[in-house]
């Protein structure tokens, strides 16, 4: 016994010892900040960098190298598999395509998997030129969009109490497509037009219309978890639900404020980024997320049928509507970087 407890402390020595390794230039094929476009560049970020105007075939390989995009690329491709797997299970007892009311369960399962697909590929492939940087950020914020309204559809849908629905019926839904659109035609703006050197037009311009858009679509979450009676509070989904607001703030603080690495500049170009703190909280959000509206969905039929009736149909369509006009927008946006870019060449 007491020679396995050795052999186990012995190796964690040895794993402990090689953390600093995973703080250097891990890839041999990265470069520093002035060695790539200024787009490219990160707050207190000075390496790990890949070289642009490589092959596709270089990017895609990345996904098994080092470098300061690699653990932002793992976070989300990893809850893209998790959600497709979960999908998966719940296709044996939920009939998608026959129960009116789990069309709401399809949309935010598939725009979360659509978000966090979009991301991976964004951080994986948007080093390859600026136009491209440029047009996968903006693919990025098209599946932000979608996430926003899938979240905003499941909370109103299948979360909501009869009291708030009574108050916000008729203007939440419209006002979700709105400022889900708004939240990806501002981000795409604040990426085109600005940069470092106009940090707080640019957050303005992004984090005003998520931020309430968030305000908006959370709504009725917070709603009942303040209002729920004692007999409830031991709800599992109102419990996933809290863990869904907290990892959502906590992802929020670290995704508009550059710690650690602001501590550290020039140390965290692999690990240790805040934007991967970020997506470690948003992971957590979404995944928490789904549990709560999926327990919803199984025990408050009663409820949400009797509040909802047949509109599921129509709000399918309004997420159909999102999608196309976020879609647009970035497109648009593309064309603007692409004339932009010939005409500085």
């Amino acid at each position: 016994m007491a020679t396995v407890v050795t052999e186990k402390l012995s190796r964690l020595f040895i794993n402990v010892r090689q953390v600093p390794q995973l703080l250097a230039p891990l890839s041999p094929s990265t470069v520093s900040s002035s060695e790539v476009p200024k787009v490219f560049w990160k707050p207190y970020i000075h390496t790990g960098y890949r070289p642009v105007q490589q092959t596709w075939r270089y990017y895609f390989s990345t996904l098994f190298q080092q470098h300061n995009e690699a653990i932002n690329v793992w976070t989300h491709l990893v809850a893209a598999l998790i959600l497709l797997l979960r999908f998966q299970q719940l296709s044996r007892r939920v009939d998608f395509g026959q129960d009116l009311h789990a069309q709401p369960l399809l949309i935010i399962i598939v725009a979360s998997i659509t978000y966090l697909t979009f991301s991976t590929l964004a951080h994986l492939l948007q080093a390859k030129s600026e136009f491209w940087h440029y047009s996968f950020f903006f693919m990025d914020y098209v599946g932000v969009a979608i996430y926003q309204y899938g979240s905003a559809l499941g909370h109103y849908y299948y979360a909501i109490e009869p009291s708030w629905h009574e108050k916000i019926k008729g203007f939440y839904m419209p006002a979700a497509v709105l400022l889900a659109w708004l939240s990806c035609a501002g981000s795409c703006y604040a990426k085109y037009r600005y940069h470092q050197s106009a940090r707080l037009l640019s957050r303005l311009c992004q984090e005003l219309p998520s931020g309430l858009a968030y305000m908006l679509d959370i709504s009725p979450v917070v709603h009942r978890i303040f209002t729920a009676p004692p007999s409830e509070r031991a709800d599992p989904a109102l419990l996933y639900h809290k863990c869904q607001v907290l990892f959502f703030l906590i992802g929020a603080f670290f995704f508009s404020h550059p710690y650690p690495e602001k501590w550290f500049p020039g140390k965290c170009h692999f690990f240790g980024q805040s934007h991967q703190i970020f997506h470690v909280c948003l992971v957590l959000c979404t995944l928490a997320q789904i549990e709560a509206v999926v327990l919803d969905y199984e025990s408050r039929r009663q409820i949400y049928s009797t509040l909802q009736g047949d509109l599921a149909h129509n709000f399918s369509a309004l997420c159909l509507f999102t999608v196309t006009c976020s879609v647009f927008t970035a497109a648009y946006m593309a064309r603007k970087v692409k004339n932009k870019l010939s005409f500085k060449e």
